[in-house]
């Protein structure tokens, strides 16, 4: 993984899915990045079908890559195969969820 990768992956991992409070990341929620150049395409999913807060997830996470120095475009891609489940989360995720479930 090169560096501009692997520092998209860090500021994914400052937003935050408001309502269980954790970032996207660790919730397990972005299955890829992939860059090319000056182009990232980062392919995510949501925890439901119909969350409602999709298009601000979307927003966060085009503002989040696009403010690296270096990238010019940044293309989501929502997906929901394979499906999303809490196993895809980090242990801490799902130790701080348990903790306040």
């Amino acid at each position: 993984m090169d560096a501009l990768t692997a520092a998209a992956w860090t500021v994914l991992s400052t937003v935050e899915d408001p309502e269980l409070g954790l970032d996207i990341v660790s919730l397990g929620l972005v299955y890829t990045i992939e860059r090319e150049e000056k182009r990232v395409r980062v392919v995510y999913t949501l925890t439901s079908m119909g969350c409602p807060i999709g298009p601000m997830i979307e927003r966060d996470i085009v503002d989040a890559v696009g403010g690296l120095d270096g990238i010019e475009t940044v293309e989501t891609e929502l997906v929901f195969d394979p499906p999303w489940s809490p196993q895809r989360m980090s242990d801490d995720a799902k130790f701080l969820l348990k903790a306040y479930g």
